[in-house]
């Protein structure tokens, strides 16, 4: 099946106003940070976007400083109604600006503009108006008695999703009562810092929203700051569990959402298109850089080889490219360090015995790419079948019985996600009881919304965001 061949439909980007090089956020102002400038870059291109500072010790004191006296003096006085009327606001703005965010984001990730448009950004808006409802009634929340805030949140955020995780993270806080200090990845800055002119654009307090970029040592200043309370990290499990060390001893309360391997298992009775859709968007939706991403497919040994026919017929339709085409269906890596694991972990499946097979499509020349990628013959001590490789490829695994696609599918140290395909409403919920996955979807995959809670088990974390129970972790119960 050849694909379509589509005129180019790139979407424009004067509506961003980039600046050549961005502050720190500091106290409602721009503010130079005091150590040396990074380049941010465009991950389809290489061009340098922006030069943007690097937050140093001293710069991350200030933060704090500033978030602890909008805390004490503003913010926990403020009541819940006038918190929601800000969050609202906020929420508002997003929506007026969507397509300046969705362009920023396509610019600076390099994932596809259609879903920063459709996707990103409108689940950012939503989150800050879902919570923003709560503010006023959090003593109707089942929190516990007396919810409170605990004071000064720090917060770390992941590349892949920019504004969708800092949504995640700074609309919960601000409707319990929290200030924030946030730190976005090194690799993708700029929307949250054209968040911060959303910030000073709602007029929100000086100090409730700091923002300090940088890289490592960065967040491991706000990790280690004596005057953060509270901590919320998404990221690889490698850096969750450093935070986890860090803060053993500690008053400080955290929630880490980590890395995942999650298993999308297809039963001989499922409706075969429909799954195939749900594996594409399993595995290659945001190029694979997605923690809950089905990474593994286990599908009963009965049906194996149809699906494997269908699901490379459906590759090979999917167009790598451009990421501001809106007729492109997977973007650029989005780091030269991701590429190279990438690359790293597809070569060990090879070695170790696994058949490898890509869409062939043609790649960009500059920038960083890689074809939608599956494997077939994997077992289960394969690198590629216990390692996260957050990226466009997926293991192709089969099973005989229900048991035994329990059992290979929580054969991982991780436990965040998991996709069932089945007509079968009693299999489902049986499957559903078994998995050891904090999210399990059922005929779908990597369907979000901000009133349902997500988050995982062993090395996927602890702690939940969206939904009521992503409101518990920003706050304290009791006398």
């Amino acid at each position: 099946m050849s694909r379509f061949e589509y005129a180019p439909a790139p979407e424009s980007r004067a509506v961003v106003d980039l600046q050549s090089s961005y502050g720190l956020f500091i106290n409602g102002e721009f503010v130079d940070g005091s150590g040396t400038a990074f380049k941010s870059i465009s991950p389809a291109t290489e061009e340098v976007l922006a030069e943007v500072s690097d937050a140093s010790e001293a710069d991350v004191d200030a933060a704090v400083k500033a978030a602890r006296t909008a805390y004490t003096r503003v913010w926990s006085r403020m009541s819940g109604t006038d918190r929601g009327k800000y969050l609202y606001r906020i929420a508002r703005i997003l929506q007026e600006r969507a397509r300046e965010f969705a362009v920023l984001e396509s610019l600076d990730n390099g994932k596809p503009i259609k879903e920063s448009r459709d996707i990103d950004i409108p689940l950012a808006a939503a989150h800050f108006f879902y919570n923003a409802g709560w503010a006023d009634k959090l003593e109707f929340a089942s929190l516990g008695t007396n919810p409170r805030p605990h004071g000064v949140v720090g917060q770390i955020i992941p590349w892949n999703f920019p504004m969708l995780m800092l949504a995640w993270k700074i609309a919960p806080a601000l409707a319990t009562g929290n200030t924030v200090v946030l730190k976005p990845a090194e690799t993708t800055p700029l929307t949250a810092l054209l968040f911060a002119e959303v910030c000073q654009q709602a007029d929100l307090p000086p100090g409730v929203v700091n923002i300090v970029t940088g890289a490592g040592p960065t967040g491991q200043a706000i990790v280690d700051h004596p005057g953060i309370d509270k901590l919320a990290f998404t990221g690889s499990t490698g850096v969750g569990k450093m935070i986890a060390r860090a803060i053993a001893g500690t008053r400080k309360k955290a929630t880490l959402e980590l890395g995942g391997k999650a298993a999308n298992i297809v039963f001989d009775d499922a409706p075969i298109d429909q799954a195939v859709e749900g594996i594409v968007n399993g595995i290659f939706f945001n190029q694979g850089h997605v923690c809950c991403a089905g990474s593994r497919l286990l599908v009963q040994e009965s049906i194996a080889g149809e699906v494997e026919r269908r699901l490379k017929r459906r590759l090979e339709t999917l167009r790598v490219g451009d990421p501001l085409d809106k007729n492109t269906d997977v973007g650029a890596i989005n780091s030269r360090a991701q590429l190279d694991r990438i690359v790293a972990l597809t070569d060990a499946g090879e070695g170790e015995g696994a058949t490898r097979w890509d869409n062939g499509c043609e790649l960009p020349s500059k920038g960083f790419w890689f074809r939608p990628t599956v494997f077939t013959g994997v077992t289960q001590t394969h690198r590629i079948a216990q390692e996260e490789i957050f990226g466009p490829v997926l293991s192709v695994l089969t099973f005989r019985t229900p048991q035994e696609a329990v059992a290979k599918a929580n054969n991982t140290p991780y436990g965040l996600s998991a996709g069932i395909w089945t007509e079968k409403g009693s299999r489902i919920l049986w499957m559903a009881d078994q998995l050891k996955a904090g999210v399990v979807w059922a005929n779908t995959f990597n369907q979000f919304d901000p009133t349902s809670p997500f988050g995982g088990y062993k090395e996927s974390g602890y702690g939940r965001e969206g939904g009521r129970h992503g409101l518990e972790p920003y706050v304290k119960t009791g006398a």
